[in-house]
Order: C-alpha cells, then structure tokens, then sequence
C-alpha cells in the first residue's frame, strides 16, 4: 500500500476579482505531493503558480474542490483554525526574504520556535542555520548578509517548526544563477533530511528539472505531460 500524499488538491478551483476584473485564476486542479518528495511548479507569469500556493497555506479559500494537507481539509476549518494548522504544519519562503531587519540570524530563526514554546528555540535556530551552512553567520543581521545568506535564514526559519509541508514561491528569483544553485541545494538537502512535502513555484527550469517532478501550469490548469 502507498501511503496517503501529504498534500492532496481534488477538483480546486478559484475566481479572484468581481464583475469585468473577475478572473478565473484555478480551474479544476488535481495534485497529490508525498512526503520527502519536491515538486517543481512552472508556468508563464499570471498561469496560477503563487496563487496556487496561497490556497495550499490557506491564505486563498477555494470557490470549489477540496485542498487537504496532512490529513486535514482546509475547506472546513475556521480562519483561526487554519492560522494555528499552518503555524504548525506549514513552513512559507517567500521571494523577498522577509527577514527582520533588527534582529540577527539566529534571533529570525528562533521567533517562531519561541512563538510555539519551544523548550530550547535558540539551540534548535542555531541547529536549523548550521544545516544550512550559516554556523559562522548566525550572530550577523539582514543587512549584513548576501542575498543568498538571507534566503538560506529563511529557509532555515521555515523549517524551524518542523513543518511537514514547505511551500516555496520563486524562493531563487532574486539570485543569480550560482547562489540560486547553492540555495537549492541546501533547500533540497533539508527537504530530503526531514522528510517534507516540498511545493516549489519557480521560472527557473534548470532547478525545476532537478526536483523529483515537475507540474506545469498554463492558464489556471495542469498540462499535460
């Protein structure tokens, strides 16, 4: 027997905006991601890549269909419910790195292990940084850092909850091509470490080939291989 996908999208659909701006950006999309296994999401600007993660977070109710993560449907949860359910199952990287500027790298990572009453949150930031080689960093601020270094913080404090879903949206857009191979490389290093589902929306190919499968997106539906 397989076991169940950890992320598990049956017949989703979305319509964002109203009357003559009402866009149909979701139609119908069907998506199984098991655990430890990173999936590639490509397509041309507007196809539905981001918004596809924001209903994955539950950051974006759908207008039909059912998005089920770890077992749960988001679709009948309460908006504090699905708040706390991502808190603690899903880890978010963003293109901008949304670090916070006045704190370390250490202090970044270690926000919400401390949110979520971690016994150690500093051990266990200073853990998550080593993994992915910023242990010499960890006392630098934002600004102090590479645009690669931020990216890997980020990472390092998505996955500081143990998440069992890692949601990336264009998490190498900003970096040029060697720091995005790099960051990469410790994105995927983690992924196949702790055993995530891994979603990654991307325009850049070449990493998309090196994940385990890539999912195309045109015109708000999965093409076909």
């Amino acid at each position: 027997m397989t076991a169940e996908p950890v992320i598990e999208l049956r017949n989703v659909s979305l319509t964002l905006g109203e009357g003559a701006s009402k866009v149909h950006v979701l139609k119908g999309i069907d998506l199984d991601v098991a655990a430890g296994e990173t999936v590639g999401i490509v397509g041309p600007s507007g196809s539905g890549k981001s918004t596809l993660l924001m209903v994955l977070a539950g950051l974006e109710r759908v207008d039909a269909g059912s998005v089920t993560i770890a077992g749960r449907r988001l679709d009948g949860l309460s908006e504090d419910e699905v708040a706390v359910f991502r808190g603690r199952t899903i880890g978010i990287v963003f293109q901008s790195f949304h670090l916070i500027p006045n704190m370390t790298a250490l202090e970044n990572v270690a926000v919400p292990l401390e949110l979520a009453g971690h016994a150690d949150p500093f051990g266990a930031a200073a853990q998550e940084l080593a993994a992915v080689g910023l242990a010499e960093r960890v006392t630098h601020y934002p600004g102090e850092l590479s645009g690669g270094e931020q990216q890997r913080v980020a990472i390092a404090r998505a996955v500081a909850n143990a998440p069992l879903v890692l949601l990336a949206d264009e998490p190498t857009g900003n970096l040029d091509p060697g720091t995005a191979s790099y960051v990469f490389q410790a994105l995927e290093a983690l992924v196949r470490q702790s055993g995530l589902a891994a979603l990654i929306a991307t325009h850049n190919h070449e990493l998309a080939a090196r994940m385990d499968r890539r999912v195309t997106l045109a015109n708000g539906k999965v093409a076909p291989l």
